[in-house]
């Protein structure tokens, strides 16, 4: 069956399915009878997902940094789906990078927007011929950051709002052909993200120089905890894959699919109040001190001794 529930089965491309929305996606699909081509990036990821599949679900190795890795699956994918071609491609692979920009670590800047940037459009590049033989559909898995920055999330933020203007671009562009381009915002999903996202607050904790502690300390301890807080309130992926196979499959899909409650309210909540008071409601949400924390002793006393010299 195609798209509208007659002739072949319709096809689709899900990049970042080893867990999380990515996986819930591809389970969704292949659920609805679809032919799944689930990307991953290890052979036992791939495993572990075709265990809880159909035989229609197929594990593909895709990096979305390698243009090679990139190549390769759209080559293998182009021998099976023939001139049927893919009527889906979501865009689900990303990374996060967080802390205060200030000391932030160029090279992670890189890497946040080489995965979930620029791999996205490159991935999108490489199906759109097969896309265009089936006026396929994209989706791409935003995020709540890419409406609303959130602190110490800069680079993730940064790399989801340029998502947003991607998918804009890019469904206008694809207009005129009738292939539909729509981009999902969730908020707090239960997904290993979370795991990672502690990772990399340990992770900044033992790397960050004596300065960056120095101002930051009481910040970056509130946001751990917000972190916490987050995990806890995450909603299922697949209500992400619900949004997603609404796009994919709805005779008027949206542009936009707000995913949780604390989107939606981020959302309202962003377009309603000035920018400082918005500012100030994030920061409180968040925990954030509302004044510099005081100086180290040592710090006071090289003060007090350069002062006096002058």
């Amino acid at each position: 069956m195609n798209r509208n529930g007659t002739g072949p089965a319709p096809a689709a491309v899900v990049s970042g399915a080893s867990t999380g929305i990515g996986e819930a996606c591809a389970l969704r699909l292949d659920g609805m009878g679809w032919r799944v081509f689930a990307g991953v990036r290890r052979p036992e990821d791939g495993d572990a997902l075709r265990a809880k599949a159909s035989s229609r679900l197929t594990p593909v190795m895709i990096d979305v940094t390698d243009q090679g890795s990139i190549d390769s699956a759209r080559d293998r994918i182009a021998a099976d789906v023939g001139e049927a071609g893919l009527a889906g491609l979501v865009n689900n692979a990303g990374v996060g990078f967080g802390g205060p920009l200030e000391f932030l670590a160029i090279d992670d800047l890189r890497r946040q927007l080489e995965v979930n940037v620029v791999g996205q459009v490159a991935v999108a590049q490489a199906f759109l011929p097969l896309l265009r033989k089936n006026t396929g559909r994209i989706v791409n898995i935003g995020s709540i950051g890419g409406r609303v920055t959130t602190p110490f999330m800069g680079p993730y933020c940064a790399s989801k709002h340029a998502m947003e203007a991607i998918t804009d671009a890019m469904r206008m562009e694809l207009a005129p052909w009738k292939m539909h381009v729509a981009v999902i915002e969730p908020g707090s999903i239960a997904t290993p993200i979370w795991d990672k996202a502690r990772a990399t607050v340990e992770r900044l904790d033992a790397e960050l120089p004596a300065k960056a502690h120095q101002y930051y300390e009481p910040a970056l301890t509130a946001l751990s905890k917000a972190i916490d807080d987050a995990a806890k309130r995450g909603i299922p992926p697949d209500n992400v894959a619900k949004a997603v196979a609404h796009a994919l499959t709805a005779r008027r899909p949206k542009t936009r699919y707000l995913v949780g409650n604390d989107a939606r309210m981020q959302a309202l909540a962003s377009t309603l109040l000035p920018d400082r008071m918005f500012d100030g409601l994030v920061r409180r949400i968040f925990g954030l001190p509302s004044d510099p924390p005081p100086p180290p002793a040592d710090a006071e006393e090289a003060e007090r001794v350069a002062t006096a010299v002058d």
